[in-house]
């Protein structure tokens, strides 16, 4: 907030300035990292795999959402009104990525990728929830054992010889299919039998290509502090405040890909 910025400089350094002053050079600063927003953005639209979260964000009393797009080169973050699909075919803007990792949102469903890459931290949630309501329901367990197994091995696959490692992929394969045939009986068992039916493909394309991983992991770290933010300072106060704190945040975490400091990259 302008107060503990205010009180922050005057407190640790001895400058003096109003919150006017704060208010000024945050514009100014917005205005020049949106200059960098297209740059970032069309990093994006190059990249061959891209994972995709969104939070909760609240700007001048209302719910907007934010939304982070990150690749091994580039983090975009945009805040929008909306958590439909537009803003990712906005952000895309006809490119298509090879794969698209992200979370059950039908709009990240419905986004621009040959193939997808469902979270497996989301689904293993999703199970163990399941299981704290059923204890002795057998099923979940054993799907949370298949994706953990699946992990661990593509930990692993560094230390295994090739043949080996496909080997041992192909036994998860032969496993799933076996866990996705039986008629469950309870609603939200089905629910996910379902969904892991329709997404059969979509579980484990980072047994296939090296340049994948099996969670959103790192998105929902991309979107941590912007959570910490929103719980310690409670929302925007403007639209434009909200505009340059994406804008700072892209430039920021882009920059740390190419392990650049913050300070030097808002320079």
């Amino acid at each position: 907030s302008y107060q503990r910025t205010l009180e922050t400089l005057q407190n640790l350094h001895g400058v003096q300035i109003s919150q006017g002053g704060i208010d000024q050079i945050m514009q100014r600063a917005g205005r020049e990292a949106m200059k960098q927003v297209g740059t970032i953005q069309a990093e994006i639209q190059q990249s061959a795999v891209v994972y995709c979260d969104e939070t909760g964000s609240r700007v001048e009393g209302q719910n907007w959402w934010q939304w982070v797009f990150g690749s091994a080169r580039a983090v975009l973050h945009i805040i929008r009104f909306n958590r439909s699909g537009d803003v990712i075919r906005d952000v895309m803007d006809g490119h298509q990525a090879e794969v698209w990792v992200s979370d059950c949102l039908p709009a990240q469903l419905l986004a621009p990728a040959r193939e997808r890459q469902l979270c497996l931290a989301h689904q293993l949630r999703n199970l163990q929830a399941l299981l704290d309501r059923y204890p002795k329901y057998a099923w979940p367990l054993e799907m949370q054992e298949l994706f953990r197994a699946a992990i661990h091995l593509h930990h692993q696959r560094d230390q295994l010889a090739p043949s080996l490692f496909r080997a041992q992929v192909r036994k998860l394969e032969r496993r799933c299919d076996q866990l996705l045939k039986p008629s469950l009986r309870r609603p939200t068992a089905r629910k996910l039998l379902r969904r892991y039916q329709k997404h059969r493909n979509s579980l484990f394309v980072f047994l296939q290509r090296t340049d994948v991983e099996p969670t959103n992991n790192r998105s929902e770290r991309n979107l941590r502090p912007s959570v910490i933010h929103r719980k310690v300072i409670g929302c925007f106060r403007s639209g434009w405040g909200a505009r340059t704190y994406a804008a700072l945040a892209s430039v920021i975490d882009t920059a740390a890909l190419k392990s650049t400091p913050p300070f030097v990259a808002i320079q």
